[in-house]
């Protein structure tokens, strides 16, 4: 499996989209974290992570994504995961992240889920 891991982002409809590619690790969690963070820092709250192009998130890339939910409960902010692998989906519910996230199937849909 190839360890090489790179991210785009853009601002839609006043939500951070955050488009992953490759392995949500050490490495990845951190990209991931520093794009969230120059957003927040300009005042996003919301937010979307696109892992369509990631087929695996290890134990260390959660709590990469726990930093963002932890952020963002604090500023009564709003994430979503989209485009969920399904053993993804599977492992952010057993582990919770679901409490204080969402989850839709399409990028389009949770950005609409910012309106609700």
């Amino acid at each position: 499996m190839s360890t090489d891991f790179h991210l785009d982002s853009v601002v839609q409809d006043d939500c951070l989209v955050i488009r992953t590619f490759g392995y949500v690790n050490n490495m990845g969690g951190k990209e991931i974290v520093k794009c969230f963070n120059e957003g927040f820092d300009h005042g996003l709250t919301k937010i979307v992570i696109n892992l369509a192009e990631s087929k695996v998130v290890n134990s260390i890339g959660i709590s990469y994504l726990l930093e963002i939910i932890e952020k963002l409960m604090d500023k009564k902010g709003k994430l979503v995961f989209t485009n969920l692998e399904p053993a993804i989906e599977k492992t952010f519910s057993i582990m919770g992240l679901f409490h204080f996230a969402e989850h839709a199937a399409t990028e389009e849909t949770a950005i609409a889920k910012m309106g609700e």
